[in-house]
C-alpha cells in the first residue's frame, strides 16, 4: 500500500480549511443574531453595546420613520390640507427627538424581547416591560445580500406585523445590528 504524497496531503488540508472557513462565514450571522437576542432577554447592556451599531441603527430608524410619517399624517388628517401640511413640516424634528429615545441599550433590549416595532409617539418602552414567552415569538432568518442579514421576529398574536432587524457584516465573522425594516416587502 502506498502512502499519500505530500502534495495530496497539502491539497486535502487546503480543502478542509476552506470548507471550515466557508461554514464559519455562513453560520456567523446566525450566531450573532442569537447572541443579540440572548443579550436582549437578559437585559445585558454591555453585551448589547457590543452587538449594536447605535449610530447606524439611529440613522436607519430615522430613515424608516421619516418614510412612514407622510402616510400616517395623511391618514390621520383625513383630508385636512392645513393639518397635513403642518404635520409634514413638524414630522422630521419629531422623528429626530423620538429616535434618540428609542435607540438606547434598554430600548433595544425591550424592542427585541417584545418583538414590537418602535413607535415614536409611544416613546421608549420601559425596560421592565414583560416580554411574551419565548415560544410566542417566532424567529426567522435570511440573507439580504452578502453583508446584510435579516432577523424577523413575529409575535403569535400579531403574525402580520413582524419586527425585522437588519444586521451588517463588520468583518469576516462579526455582525452587528445596524438597522430595522419597518415595512418589509412580503415577497422578500
Amino acid at each position: 500500500m502506498s502512502r499519500p504524497s505530500t502534495k495530496t496531503l497539502l491539497w486535502g488540508a487546503v480543502i478542509v480549511v476552506a470548507g471550515g472557513l466557508s461554514i464559519a462565514l455562513f453560520v456567523s450571522p446566525f450566531l450573532a443574531a442569537q447572541g443579540l437576542i440572548q443579550a436582549a432577554r437578559a437585559g445585558d447592556a454591555t453585551q448589547l453595546e457590543r452587538r449594536v451599531d447605535f449610530p447606524a441603527l439611529r440613522a436607519s430608524l430615522r430613515e424608516e420613520l421619516n418614510a412612514r410619517a407622510p402616510l400616517e399624517i395623511r391618514e390621520r388628517a383625513k383630508g385636512d390640507v392645513g393639518l397635513t401640511a403642518l404635520g409634514m413640516l413638524l414630522a422630521p424634528s419629531l422623528v429626530d427627538g423620538a429616535v434618540d429615545n428609542l435607540v438606547t441599550p434598554q430600548a433595544v433590549a425591550a424592542m427585541v424581547r417584545s418583538a414590537e416595532k418602535p413607535e415614536p409617539e409611544a416613546g421608549a418602552p420601559p425596560s421592565d416591560t414583560p416580554a411574551p414567552p419565548k415560544d410566542q415569538v417566532h424567529q426567522s432568518w435570511a440573507y439580504r445580500g452578502l453583508n446584510t442579514f435579516a432577523v424577523t421576529l413575529t409575535r403569535e398574536d400579531r403574525p402580520d406585523d413582524p419586527l425585522v432587524l437588519l444586521m451588517s457584516r463588520r468583518g469576516p465573522f462579526t455582525w452587528r445590528l445596524s438597522g430595522v425594516d419597518l415595512t418589509p416587502d412580503p415577497m422578500a
